[in-house]
């Protein structure tokens, strides 16, 4: 290998930022752990986004981008005069005393995307008009906006450049209805262009924009709802280790501390997350048609019917701490459910009766009932439900027991907020809170 194309080859180790990042930002850091990082040469810069099967959250990075950003920052760096970079090293100290830290700009761009799950831009209503560079430009606003000086100077700033007199510290709707440059507002197109950040500037990414929001507008309303109440669970997790860290909430501003404390406690739609769970299970049964047409043999060869099926078990913790107004809840919604899926009720306390376990078939309706009462052990529907081959479980209980053994399908907890507040156990299984 030549000497110029190992000068190419990527050197960025993301483990080694994120480890920084644990130690200066305890808050972001435990948003970040919680995260699916992927380096990929599909994007120029970095993005954020959902998967819509299994809802996990993804950071997609191009390590040469990270890498042409630590060189940027050197050259900044270097290129300050005297009495600036003595200043600038103050506010960014590094390891060694009278040195910068080179990584100011990395950190200042992995911040920016784990802002993006902190706002939920992710999941976020698009405005009636898209996907659009406005609303581009308004989400990014509103994150820079806590981060100034950590970013280069070509990123979206306000009272910078063509935003020079919009004030800091606003939302994206705030800055979306502000913009009024019509060029902002038109249509990006081309198959990967959403949000884009194409290198057409010599200093940085194109328009200000150092990452990707490309996919955002592409999730249906049910996966929205579903990733929305994931990032909020994520959040408070980071919210309450970051409240037990000695470091605190790192640079997180008194004021978006409150702003982001307001945020994890608004309402879920659960039965959203609830039928979106139902849906993510099922699987298809394909099976031969002469009715149907071969899409690639024409006449030749009968055509695939698919008969898409979900096996969900549904656990119902018996235990005298669920209350009867949950049960309630509950039942009224798998009544609704029952029109789209087939169920297998689990009762359990400390135990499965085989006996008390039964089938709820599609268009049946059932009235909620308990059948079991007694301690709770979740180890005796998991278990119950591993031996039999289901596609996903549904536990609806009190949380009042420790974790249970690994499910073997998607497992997803119900309870109410009280509950929720008191669990015996955190877990990065989707938990939703009944209202």
């Amino acid at each position: 290998m030549s000497s110029q194309s190992a000068a190419k080859t990527p050197t960025f180790d993301m483990n080694l930022h994120i480890h920084r990042l644990m130690l200066r930002e305890p808050f972001f850091a435990a948003i970040s752990r919680r995260m699916n990082k992927i380096p990929s040469t599909v994007i120029p810069t970095a993005g954020v986004r959902v998967n819509p099967d299994s809802l996990a959250l993804e950071m997609l990075y191009n390590p040469a981008f990270f890498d042409r950003l630590v060189a940027d920052h050197a050259t900044y760096v270097a290129g300050l005069k005297a009495k600036d970079r003595k200043a600038y090293i103050t506010a960014h100290p590094g390891d060694v005393s009278g040195e910068v830290d080179p990584f100011v700009w990395v950190r200042g761009v992995l911040l920016h995307e784990l802002y993006h799950i902190v706002f939920g831009h992710v999941s976020e209503r698009l405005p009636v008009e898209g996907m659009t560079k406005k609303w581009n430009h308004a989400t990014d606003l509103a994150i820079n906006s806590n981060l100034q000086g950590q970013l280069p100077d070509y990123c979206l700033m306000p009272g910078i450049g063509p935003y020079q007199n919009m004030p800091h510290g606003m939302s994206a709707d705030y800055y979306f209805r502000s913009i009024q440059d019509p060029k902002d507002q038109d249509k990006q197109g081309g198959k990967g262009d959403k949000g884009d950040s194409s290198d057409d500037s010599e200093n940085g990414p194109g328009d200000g924009q150092i990452d990707d929001h490309s996919g955002w507008g592409d999730l249906p309303d049910d996966v929205k709802e579903a990733a929305k109440e994931a990032m909020r669970q994520i959040t408070e997790q980071a919210v309450n280790e970051a409240s037990a860290n000695s470091q605190g909430w790192g640079s997180v501003s008194a004021s978006m501390r409150e702003k982001i404390l307001d945020s994890i406690r608004q309402k879920v739609n659960w039965r959203a997350h609830l039928r979106y769970f139902v849906k993510t299970s099922q699987k298809a049964d394909k099976r031969t048609s002469v009715y149907r047409i071969n899409k690639r043999f024409q006449y030749i060869h009968p055509g695939k019917k698919s008969a898409r099926t979900a096996k969900i078990a549904i656990s119902i913790d018996q235990s005298g701490s669920v209350s009867d107004e949950l049960l309630t809840a509950f039942f009224s919604q798998l009544d609704s459910l029952a029109q789209i899926a087939e169920f297998t009720v689990v009762p359990f306390d400390t135990r499965v009766d085989d006996s008390k376990v039964y089938t709820w078939k599609k268009g049946q309706h059932r009235r909620a009932e308990r059948v079991l009462c007694g301690g709770t052990d979740f180890n005796a529907p998991t278990k119950w439900v591993n031996e039999r081959n289901f596609d996903g479980h549904i536990i609806l209980t009190d949380l009042e027991a420790p974790i249970p053994v690994r499910s073997s399908c998607q497992r997803m907890w119900m309870t109410d907020k009280g509950s929720y507040n008191r669990r015996s156990f955190n877990t990065n299984e989707r938990i939703i809170v009944i209202e």
